[in-house]
């Protein structure tokens, strides 16, 4: 409309003689001018209409036409390219347990989370870490309200990489390198601590990297119990069942903190009790080890 216009203005239209020069060549009827800003727009530029230097006009309108088209494809990418890639999105089907566990694995005591991934397509180069905020106080007196200490994840490959193809229980040793080493279960009914995790990867789809992080109050840390198993195998297939995701079973687990246990032997002097029949004696002297145990369940 703009270039019609500014032909209409200068007279283009009309059939002039040889000496006149138009403000832009072959433009003849509104078609004529909208096919040029068709050519402008998009840069194709056929040869048969093109801008003269009789008009300063037509060239202000041309570099004016030019800057705005350029942010109408920068904001058109850039909307496209947000709906496509949907980060926030895909961080929401990274779900994590409810709740947090403590409990003996592999002779061990641990702490365990559970992760998932409710979608198919799955998360590349997926990486947890684990952070215990807490008040700690220094060798010099200062008290630090938010104290960040790094949780290391037991892993047999050596790092905090997973490959979540389905739901995981995801371990930390508590030894003595933990933060949570003289953690029992009394003090953490009355301890004040946050366990934070982040999950990160990259989208398979789109290549992005998301982030997913939820924390555990110490409210939210179960002590003695574990959680329950979701994948089963039907006629050589693995199903995955989300609705027993975050549910827990009670296992005997020594209430005593992890220090507490070192001191007096580590866990190999924990027995789980055994509910088999067994006879008289050797149940008395199950009982009597218990008993001599008793300070640290």
């Amino acid at each position: 409309m703009i270039w019609w216009l500014l032909a209409f203005a200068h007279g283009d239209l009309d059939q002039k003689g040889d000496d006149f020069v138009p403000c832009v060549t072959s433009i003849h009827s509104f078609t004529s001018a909208f096919l040029f800003s068709i050519e402008v727009q998009v840069t194709i530029g056929f040869g048969g209409r093109m801008i003269t230097e009789e008009c300063v006009s037509a060239i202000i309108i041309l570099i004016v036409q030019n800057i705005v088209g350029l942010v109408i494809n920068a904001i058109m990418l850039g909307c496209i390219f947000m709906k496509t890639a949907q980060a926030n999105r895909r961080a929401e089907t990274l779900i994590f347990s409810k709740h947090a566990v403590i409990a003996v694995r592999n002779s061990k005591l641990c702490f365990m989370i559970r992760i998932g991934d409710l979608r198919k397509s799955m998360i590349i180069s997926a990486a947890v870490r684990m952070q215990v905020v807490r008040r700690t106080t220094t060798y010099e007196g200062e008290v630090v309200p938010l104290d960040q200490i790094d949780i290391q994840i037991d892993n047999p490959v050596g790092t905090n990489g997973i490959f979540l193809v389905a739901p995981l229980i995801i371990c930390h040793v508590i030894d003595k390198n933990s933060p949570l080493y003289e953690l029992s279960a009394e003090t953490l009914q009355h301890g004040d601590i946050e366990v934070i995790v982040v999950l990160e990867g990259v989208v398979e789809t789109t290549g992005i990297t998301t982030q997913a992080r939820t924390s555990y109050l110490s409210e939210e840390i179960l002590w003695g119990q574990r959680f329950v198993s979701t994948v089963t195998e039907e006629e050589g297939t693995y199903a995955v069942d989300y609705s027993k995701f975050g549910n827990t079973v009670k296992v005997p687990t020594p209430s005593c903190s992890a220090k507490k246990l070192d001191e007096d032997g580590g866990l190999a002097r924990f027995k789980l009790p055994d509910s088999s029949p067994r006879d008289t004696v050797r149940k008395r002297r199950l009982s009597l080890r218990l008993k001599q145990l008793s300070t640290c369940q």
